[in-house]
């Protein structure tokens, strides 16, 4: 049975830390763990998901509670369930009871370096790329043991869908990227296609060929399987590893590009200029007959360019594409891979491999991202098999997994342990009830130190196309390294919240000079227009997503500004502002007078804000009035806010909560949860925007209806239940941040809760 590890390193000498593995988070097998009572109470989860894996499609991180719950039992025997009856109005007690119950259950599930552990997965594109990576290399059984396999294999049957095939993420109907790529893992761990149309892998055979077989794979998909030799490298659009050579002021340069976006493309262009292909197997020649619609000699595959299923084309390319692309295929590739040109080519690989390495040394070879780690990793084997780099990359690969009762996930990235505690503490603190959770917070401050970023990238970091990140926190570790506006913001509060509570309770606060540095990577963040991006200022054009080469990501190509981002650093800004008013004045006065004309520039039409990073406008809203009444507006003064409170209002269930589903993430319009669900964290965002709007005060009624909501919605343990997925990223992918089932109502009623504490 699996055990999670917080903090620990390993044996291994090849792993390196900057801050001994704080945050780090780990699972291995320790069978001597569990009891057999334990081992039986996660077989039951693990069947009880199985079974209603088709209703209930998100994991609810059993096991980790399981394991807290054995190591740090949280006793609510003196504490009973509160219920609160239809047309009830929560008393105060109602609500201190359910917040107690709260706060001491989420403290119980604190790691003992003082972050909170949690699932961090939902796409279902990540595990392939890790496990062709593997394959490739000859290390698939030296990194993956058994038990990782079947882990695995559980987690793919469990999410696979009705229809045979497997989607984007855990929630989305199948997709043939999600299908063919989930297909070739079960097939490169040895799982065969039965004689049946009912058997796992005869229906996901069946789905893909139906839809013409894996030539309509998106392009992600066809440089993967081209890598693996299931398709042919001419059968993608070109992917030049030369742009690196291009002088920096021309806009469609790498290093102006969008960190993540440059952090994959890069290493696909290296494998492209490559033509890297793996060991030809038995196993990848009958994945050829398998999924090829055609014998792979008779494959056009130059018509099989441009081909994507239309479950998968969610960005038509523009005409413009089509011509550069014909261009680069049909004119500069055949210069660049022959004499002289070919010179070019080594050239421009090398260069991009010195970007990768820059990237790796900086991260402690964590890498930004799943999908850039195994890329980056990937590369550094294809340059030398026998490299420090790849025996570097290894031991970072635990990093990336996680184990709940539906099997074993591949993480978004190493986590979202800063980003999480961050908000955990603003929650907490929220309550008021700090006396029952000292040491909760004493260690939560602990890791706030331990994690914000101590120095600059290495060298002349310009150069290398880095931002400052001294004085950031990531939205992971320190290893990670990489600046996130948002999480250095929302940090920078938490540090200051803790700033204020008597450091005999919670801890010596950060230096002034330390909420110096974190004040700085936040203005650096900020783009002329008055937004803030999430990594980096954005370096070009809006304009270059009219060459965005995916056909399922939107928004890639340049660091947009976001409303999440812009609202965190405005509040952010104006704490400090109150605590050190003398730090870069001007500035920060500066800063949030054009970042609040931002905020007012982005609020549609029917008074909502659109959320990058959750779903979708219930989150972007409540960052929205967030940032407007930071800037020192009110209900009153602010037409904005009255017109995103009349939107909030208007999408108020029966129930009194919020439910919005993903599909208002694809659909770009708010759409409700099948059957008009309330959703607990959708509920208390929307509370939280309510509140600091004024709402208590004007008409209480949809505060008090929606706090019943999160009230009744509680747990026998003080946890509240996992729901649908609630986290985003590039307007398609959903990301769990299981973490939110736990923070968000508490915040809320945290909040609600000093409302009625003051008009009582």
């Amino acid at each position: 049975m699996w055990r999670l590890k917080v903090a620990e390193g390993s044996e291994n000498p090849w792993l390196r830390t900057t801050n001994n593995h704080v945050g780090r988070e780990v699972w291995e097998l320790e069978p001597d763990f569990w009891s057999e009572e334990d081992r039986k109470a996660i077989e039951e989860a693990r069947a009880n998901f199985t079974k209603h894996r088709f209703e209930k499609k998100h994991s609810s991180d059993l096991i980790m509670r399981m394991q807290f719950a054995k190591e740090n039992p949280c006793d609510l025997s003196m504490l009973p369930r509160v219920s609160i009856g239809e047309n009830e109005i929560p008393s105060v007690e109602a609500v201190t009871v359910t917040l107690r119950r709260a706060v001491k259950f989420y403290s119980s599930i604190q790691a003992h370096d003082g972050h909170w552990p949690g699932d961090f997965g939902g796409p279902l594109f990540y595990i392939p790329g890790l496990v062709i990576t593997l394959y490739v290399t000859g290390a698939l059984h030296n990194v993956l043991s058994l038990a990782h396999i079947q882990e695995i294999c559980h987690y793919l049957h469990n999410h696979q869908n009705e229809d045979g095939g497997w989607g984007f993420h855990i929630e989305s109907p199948s997709t043939m990227f999600g299908t063919a790529l989930n297909y070739v893992v079960l097939r490169l761990f040895g799982e065969k296609p039965g004689g049946t149309e009912s058997s796992s892998l005869e229906k996901a055979r069946k789905w893909i060929l139906d839809r013409g077989g894996v030539t309509a794979i998106p392009s992600w998909g066809k440089m993967w399987l081209s890598v693996l030799g299931v398709y042919d490298w001419s059968g993608i659009n070109p992917l030049p590893p030369e742009m690196w050579l291009l002088p920096y002021f021309l806009p469609f340069h790498p290093g102006r590009l969008w960190c993540h976006c440059r952090m994959v493309y890069s290493p696909m262009s290296y494998l492209y200029g490559k033509r890297f292909v793996g060991h030809i197997t038995e196993t990848v020649l009958d994945l050829r007959k398998e999924l090829l619609p055609l014998p792979y000699d008779q494959v056009d595959w130059n018509k099989a360019r441009n081909l994507c299923a239309k479950e998968d084309l969610h960005y038509q390319h523009p005409l413009i594409q089509d011509v550069l692309w014909a261009a680069l295929y049909k004119i500069a590739e055949p210069i660049l891979t022959h004499w002289p040109g070919s010179i070019l080519r080594e050239k421009a690989l090398h260069k991009v491999m010195q970007q990768l390495h820059y990237e790796a040394e900086n991260t402690q070879y964590a890498i930004i991202s799943a999908v850039s780690k195994v890329l980056n990793m990937l590369c550094c084997w294809v340059e030398d098999p026998n490299s420090e780099a790849f025996k570097l990359h290894l031991p970072r690969i635990p990093d990336y997994l996680w184990v709940a009762e539906d099997g074993m996930k591949m993480k978004g990235n190493n986590g979202g342990q800063s980003w999480d505690a961050a908000l955990a503490i603003q929650s907490i603190i929220a309550t008021k009830l700090v006396e029952d959770c000292e040491m909760t917070l004493r260690k939560a401050h602990n890791f706030i130190k331990n994690s914000q970023v101590q120095d600059n990238c290495l060298g002349d970091f310009s150069s290398w196309h880095r931002n400052i990140s001294k004085g950031a926190w990531t939205l992971s570790t320190a290893d990670n390294k990489w600046q996130v506006s948002d999480c250095t913001a929302e940090g920078l509060k938490a540090a200051l919240l803790l700033a204020k509570l008597p450091s005999n309770v919670v801890g010596e606060p950060l230096a002034a000079e330390q909420f110096y540095d974190a004040v700085d990577v936040i203005l650096s963040l900020q783009n002329k227009c008055g937004g803030f991006s999430a990594y980096e200022p954005a370096r070009s054009y809006a304009w270059l997503e009219l060459i965005n080469p995916s056909e399922m990501f939107g928004g890639i190509m340049i660091d947009h500004p976001s409303t999440e981002c812009t609202s965190s650093a405005i509040q952010a800004l104006a704490d400090f502002r109150k605590a050190y008013p003398q730090y870069r004045k001007e500035d920060i006065e500066t800063s949030i007078s054009k970042a609040v004309n931002f905020i007012k520039k982005m609020q549609l039409p029917d008074g909502s804000w659109y959320g990058n990073w959750g779903i979708c406008f219930t989150y972007g809203t409540w960052f929205g009035i967030e940032a407007l009444v930071a800037g020192g507006m009110t209900y009153q003064n602010c037409s904005a806010i009255r017109k995103a409170c009349e939107f909030l209002l208007s999408k108020q269930l029966e129930s009194g909560g919020w439910g919005e589903s993903y599909l208002s993430c694809l659909n770009m319009v708010y759409t409700n949860l099948k059957g008009k669900q309330s959703h607990l964290v959708n509920t208390a965002w929307a509370m939280l925007a309510l509140l600091s709007a004024g709402q208590a005060e004007r008409d209480p009624k949809p505060l008090h209806h929606a706090a019943s909501v999160l009230i009744n919605g509680q747990m026998d343990n003080g946890d509240f239940p996992q729901q649908e997925i609630m986290g985003a990223t590039c307007n398609k992918l959903m990301l769990s941040y299981s973490a939110y089932r736990n923070i968000f109502p508490i915040w809320a009623l945290g909040k609600y809760r000093s409302c009625m504490l003051l008009s009582s």
